[in-house]
């Protein structure tokens, strides 16, 4: 009984067992090939283990950019629970609500604790009946309370109170098996980071090992359009797919380069440094770093370029992106860097938060709506999106470490990716090591307007395009009431108390404001629900 009425402490993962005994893994890279940009900022460790790595042209059929890999010890391997993971966007986040997330297979709530002023990342778990504590609210003490019971629990997972307690009674809330499991929680870059594991001994771990610092996202000089997306594919297509520059010109023909649909070039891009943290690499004399497992950066030098093609699309004639062509053509000194934050959410699923920083047309997004940069972004995303859906499946069914021999890579661009795939296989164990039970098969393909959904994979999930989607549903009542005014006006009013020009004036109105709203209806349709992409036919 004494040790049933022990305080609460920090809760031990609940997961499988796994080598947390390994010494706790740094980054690597000391240094950093010059570049446009200042380098990340990294807790350092000397690599034991570093491979050159170049792609070569060839016509055997055999994968001529794959380097020779030494014996790796136990110590160089990567270890995917000994990661900090990024959860959202602080801007995408409300301190009024908890909320769900899945993040490397772990159901997780975050949420704002207004008494310790941080945010806080939560095992999504009461521990009375197990209900999911993202579906409760913060009371009005700032504690998170479980909506199934009412269970209070604090910033540090203590559960501070059990409505069904008789006050006279033993003081069950403080009983060790009350407390929720609490993982560490830093922010970083304005996004909220925190480490799969809640045993006691990573409680300080941001003092030994911290998330990937860029220097850019916080600079006040430059502007970032930052947002989230979930997406119905798995991490690993995910990743290779941002860090492949030749499909540009055909997957998102006519949105991202105004090329024709022969835009395609040789690329110069080589790995300069490969080992367990990630790799460093050249692309077109500018430098690449993919910081393993999630964040992978490069210069933007693809929207350099795109003032030298042809005619555009209709998208690329919005406002906010013809302002950003023309700044960018003013000054080639100026800068922009291309970030990608790429998560793996469960077996098929994943999520990305992306952030471009710039240091010019800094003024645009005080004018320009963060949603309007939304609408390109999710365009971009969704030209491939069945692509690799269904190229998931096909690597699935040969198996993920025979991905080197299965495809044929024989140029230069596609170095970046043999890169992260020989990362993958060599380090990494070929494939997310998933720390609960999930099912490594992939979910059936949904119907495609399931499957390119925006409303559910991010409207819900962005602060700025949940207030444009309720606004612009109110314009659109709006315009409708008055269409509908405009008419009962007109039939409730006598001929001859109304003048031709009158009725005239307002049977236009009622017109237009009819066809406004069937307008505005579809372009919230194709904009925050569902825009399908036929390559066919653009």
């Amino acid at each position: 009984m004494e040790a049933a009425l022990r305080p609460c402490s920090l809760v031990p993962a609940r997961l499988p067992t796994t080598p947390f005994e390994k010494p706790i893994l740094h980054l690597p890279f000391n240094s950093m090939p010059t570049s446009i940009f200042r380098p990340i900022r990294q807790c350092s460790a000397r690599s034991r283990v570093s491979t050159a790595v170049s792609s070569t042209v060839s016509t055997e059929p055999i994968n001529p950019v794959e380097p020779d890999v030494q014996n790796h010890s136990q110590e160089e391997k990567f270890n995917w629970l000994l990661q900090w993971y990024p959860v959202m966007p602080v801007c995408d986040l409300d301190k009024r609500i908890p909320l769900a997330k899945k993040v490397i297979g772990l159901d997780v709530v975050v949420w704002w604790d207004r008494n310790e002023n941080a945010w806080k990342v939560f095992d999504d778990m009461c521990p009375h009946r197990l209900a999911p504590l993202s579906e409760g609210r913060i009371d009005q003490w700032g504690r998170l309370q479980c909506v199934y019971h009412g269970w209070c629990f604090n910033g540090s997972g203590d559960c501070k109170f059990i409505p069904q307690a008789p006050p006279d009674g033993p003081p069950f809330h403080t009983f060790k098996k009350a407390c929720v499991s609490v993982y560490p929680t830093t922010v970083q870059n304005d996004i909220v980071w925190f480490w799969p594991n809640t045993d006691p001994r990573y409680e300080d771990i941001i003092t030994k090992k911290q998330p990937p610092y860029i220097p850019e996202l916080d600079d006040p000089s430059y502007a970032k359009v930052i947002g989230n997306r979930d997406i119905p594919y798995g991490y690993e297509i995910l990743i290779e797919n941002l860090m492949d520059p030749g499909h540009l010109p055909y997957a998102h023909y006519g949105i991202v380069i105004k090329a024709d649909r022969e835009g395609g070039k040789p690329m110069e891009m080589k790995l300069e440094k490969l080992d367990h943290s990630g790799f460093i690499g050249k692309q077109e004399g500018d430098t690449g770093k993919f910081i393993a497992p999630c964040v992978f950066y490069v210069p933007d030098q693809f929207s350099m370029d795109i003032t030298n093609g042809s005619a555009s699309s209709a998208e690329t004639k919005k406002l906010f992106h013809s302002c950003l062509l023309w700044m960018m053509s003013q000054e080639a000194q100026r800068r922009m860097l291309l970030v990608f934050i790429c998560i793996p959410v469960s077996p098929g699923y994943s999520r990305l938060i992306w952030a471009f920083p710039r240091n010019f047309g800094v003024w645009i997004d005080r004018l320009v709506p963060r949603w309007t940069f939304h609408l390109v972004t999710n365009l971009i995303i969704d030209s491939d999106l069945y692509l690799l859906h269904a190229s998931e499946h096909k690597i699935m069914d040969i198996g993920p470490s025979n991905w080197l021999k299965a495809c044929f890579v024989p140029t230069k661009s596609d170095a970046f990716v043999v890169g992260f795939r020989k990362w993958l296989n060599e380090y990494a164990g070929s494939e997310v090591n998933w720390p609960t039970k999930l099912s490594s098969s992939l979910p059936p393909t949904p119907p495609r307007e399931q499957l390119l959904d925006r409303y559910w994979s991010h409207v819900v999930n962005c602060s700025s395009c949940r207030v444009a989607i309720k606004g612009l549903n109110a314009l659109e009542i709006v315009l409708q009431v008055v269409s509908v005014a405009a008419i009962g006006i007109l039939a409730a009013t006598k001929q001859s108390l109304m003048s031709v020009s009158a009725r005239t004036a307002m049977v236009s109105m009622a017109v237009l404001c009819f066809a406004a709203s069937r307008w505005l209806s579809h372009f919230i349709y194709k904009n925050f629900h569902f825009h399908d992409y036929n390559h066919a036919l653009r």
